[in-house]
């Protein structure tokens, strides 16, 4: 008699990408997994301890993906800006692992190389060596925010996207001027969340790298 087929671990991760392309980390679970590869869920975790070691694996791979072919070029803030471009457009093509990459901070060869080139260009924007560590911290929790929030945006169906837009309408023109002067004044330029968003990620982090510069400055 045949026994179950072995899974190597990288089937497991594509299994697992692939399964969290439809959902979300909450309703993800290992049986569900083992369902869909055709096996025990068992057999899965002698690759992987526990559910949360799965996802953070999963969310590592992307990371990888967003280092793959990168080169460090230009200033610090440059670089910075680039590494952030290339790990928001990498979640952008998986939005839903977004939310799996805020939530299980990975500790992987992915997540090393990030954390690398965000430390090395901050050493060399002249911040003292004990500050580093802080703005490195600071700059992370902005970056994986602006990115979990985008890909929340990226999520939803057209339908409901749609509804969206139609609730915006009516809360915006259909506000009372009395009660709400500064919307009623607003309203036909106020835009909703979902409108330019690289160009709201590009200049919220611009302006914190200037913080950064400005911080430096004063040093």
């Amino acid at each position: 008699m045949t026994g179950r087929r072995r899974w190597s671990t990288e089937e497991i991760l594509d299994a697992a990408t692939e399964l969290l392309r439809t959902s979300d980390a909450d309703s993800f679970s290992v049986r569900k997994l083992a369902a869909a590869l055709g096996t025990d869920p068992s057999s899965l975790y002698r690759h992987f301890r526990s559910k949360t070691e799965l996802l953070r694996a999963v969310a590592d791979r992307i990371l990888l993906a967003a280092m793959d072919g990168y080169r460090p070029e230009g200033d610090w803030k440059e670089r910075v800006t680039a590494l952030a471009l290339r790990v928001r457009e990498a979640f952008g093509q998986q939005p839903q692992l977004a939310a799996v990459w805020g939530r299980y901070a990975s500790s992987g060869t992915g997540s090393r190389l990030v954390m690398e080139e965000v430390l090395q260009a901050l050493r060399a924007s002249g911040l003292p060596d004990e500050e580093v560590p802080a703005r490195y911290h600071r700059l992370a929790v902005l970056i994986a925010a602006l990115i979990a929030a985008e890909a929340g945006g990226s999520t939803v169906t057209p339908e409901e996207y749609e509804q969206g837009l139609e609730l915006f309408r009516v809360a915006v023109l259909g506000a009372d001027p009395e009660r709400f002067p500064a919307l009623a004044h607003y309203a036909r330029d106020v835009r909703p969340l979902g409108v330019d968003r690289r160009a709201a990620f590009e200049e919220i982090l611009a302006a914190h790298l200037s913080h950064i510069e400005a911080a430096i400055r004063a040093n």
